[in-house]
């Protein structure tokens, strides 16, 4: 198995749909950096996690006191926007979450070791929490981490920035995806 994972952040209708509720235009930007990356990843034999928002409809979750709903079991916001949908595979699974981080009340953390995965790649949506949020209890985990920074995005592009320049400086790194999939290329992460 590999050392690494790419980690695929809410890659849903909610925030790359118009009609999705969380939907912003610039969501779009990121999808070409990220399909390019989940097809290297694929091509390697990376383990790949698609770690996504599932809110049970109607219940109190917690997240809910603080943002709109989204993402319920069965909507079309929780529904993977076209050409990310998983792959049924050993080494591509989906870690459904309720919090911003991946890790927070997951089985992400467990799967991760049981595959000897020391390293992730985390992108996708939103810079400032769901990504900062997954990087950060990585790092606190003990993974090395890389958050590409042209791989992921906000509405908010000050907290965007704001947040990789934190991730760079304290968790991980913040090369481009062009330099990812190079040490990719080369087995080198």
């Amino acid at each position: 198995m590999s050392t690494h994972a790419l980690i695929l952040v809410d890659m849903l209708n909610a925030f790359f749909d118009e009609g999705g509720s969380a939907y912003y235009p610039a969501a779009q930007e990121v999808l070409p950096n990220v399909q390019r990356l989940l097809g290297v990843a694929r091509e390697r034999g990376v383990f790949i996690v698609h770690a996504v928002e599932r809110h049970h409809p109607g219940a109190l979750d917690g997240e809910r006191n603080r943002i709109p709903v989204h993402c319920e079991i069965g909507s079309h916001d929780a529904e993977y926007t076209p050409s990310m949908e998983p792959r049924s595979t050993p080494t591509e699974i989906e870690v459904a979450k309720i919090r911003y981080s991946s890790f927070h009340a997951t089985e992400l953390d467990l799967m991760l070791r049981a595959n000897n995965v020391s390293s992730v790649v985390i992108v996708g949506v939103k810079t400032n929490v769901c990504i900062r949020a997954t990087a950060q209890d990585a790092f606190a985990l003990g993974y090395q981490v890389i958050v590409p920074s042209d791989a992921t995005n906000s509405n908010r592009p000050h907290l965007a920035a704001a947040s990789l320049e934190d991730i760079g400086r304290y968790m991980g790194s913040t090369p481009t995806t062009a330099e990812v999939l190079k040490q990719l290329a080369g087995n080198h992460l």
